[in-house]
């Protein structure tokens, strides 16, 4: 039992770590601002139970990321009752920002009145697609709800390392950088597959590059919509010297049209990896967009070694 003055006699005290003074202390975790706007991941391409799954995978790595972020998740295509469209998930998100300022109000509260966007809204893309962009930002004004979009999530080293982790996945890639055990199957050669025409490629190409050093083989963007990018590109890769090469989506998924990926690899004639998908580093991008556009953002996550 415990007095008044503290615990009874010989139970241990807890007595609080004190700080670690200096320069190496360690950081005051993050949490979201009281009254941030909701962070909308906004997914394209034809909403279904997979698309929701990856979505919510990562809207909960950016919540684990920043406790008390509002992350609601948004379907360009959607149908606005299993799935819901931009425009209702943000018409939604602003109407309950107003409701909960005239509750407080209400109930003798002192409150301030919403200002600043009701929404931060992050897309889904690993790169740049014009038609999707387009869409996307008719869909915010549409809303008529004050919200703030993003760029989509790369290029960046992250992306590099996730796309390096899919290689290695499906055997296409040393998993090491050290390079201290050989894959039979590694190629030689990768042609990065992209959707949005030439500046989806050229913005899939700086990814290529970090990708390249990584792997210390050839990378090249092809665009798996431009009707003969992905032979042109393989033709290039094995003219030069390449002899096994493997296609590397640089697409997340939702917005890659069915059948289109597996055409492309029959087209090269090579093995093929699968789509980023739902890795952590997608989370954190879309939660550093989300924080770069508040200014609260510490720092872009940095990209690690893959193991």
């Amino acid at each position: 039992m415990s007095s008044p003055t503290g615990p009874a006699s010989g139970l241990p005290v807890r007595m609080p770590r004190p700080r670690q003074p200096g320069r190496h202390r360690r950081p005051e975790p993050l949490a979201a601002p009281e009254g941030a706007p909701a962070l909308v991941l906004v997914v394209p391409g034809t909403p279904s139970a997979d698309t929701r799954s990856l979505a919510e995978e990562v809207v909960s790595i950016a919540r684990s990321e920043l406790p008390g972020l509002d992350a609601r998740i948004a379907y360009l295509d959607g149908d606005d009752s299993e799935f819901p469209t931009l425009q209702s998930v943000l018409a939604h998100t602003s109407e309950e920002r107003t409701a909960r300022y005239e509750q407080a109000v209400a109930a003798g509260t002192e409150a301030k009145e919403p200002e600043g966007p009701a929404a931060v809204v992050v897309p889904l893309l690993a790169g740049p697609d014009s038609a999707l962009l387009r869409r996307i930002r008719q869909a915010v004004m549409d809303s008529r709800v004050a919200a703030e979009l993003t760029d989509v999530l790369g290029p960046h080293p992250l992306l590099a390392e996730a796309l390096h982790v899919r290689l290695s996945e499906a055997g296409l890639a040393r998993a090491d950088r050290a390079r201290l055990f050989t894959v039979a199957t590694a190629a030689d050669g990768i042609i990065l597959a992209s959707v949005g025409g030439d500046e989806a490629v050229q913005a899939a190409g700086i990814t290529g590059m970090l990708l390249a050093a990584r792997l210390a083989v050839p990378v090249i963007a092809a665009a798996l919509d431009q009707e003969g990018s992905i032979a042109n590109v393989a033709e290039e890769l094995r003219s030069s010297g390449s002899q096994q090469l493997a296609l590397a989506p640089y697409l997340i998924g939702p917005e890659l049209e069915a059948g289109l990926l597996d055409a492309a690899a029959e087209e090269a004639d090579c093995a093929v990896a699968e789509p980023l998908g739902p890795y952590p580093a997608i989370g954190k991008l879309a939660l550093a967009k989300y924080m770069t556009a508040l200014g609260i953002a510490p720092q872009q996550p940095q990209g690690t070694p893959a193991h």
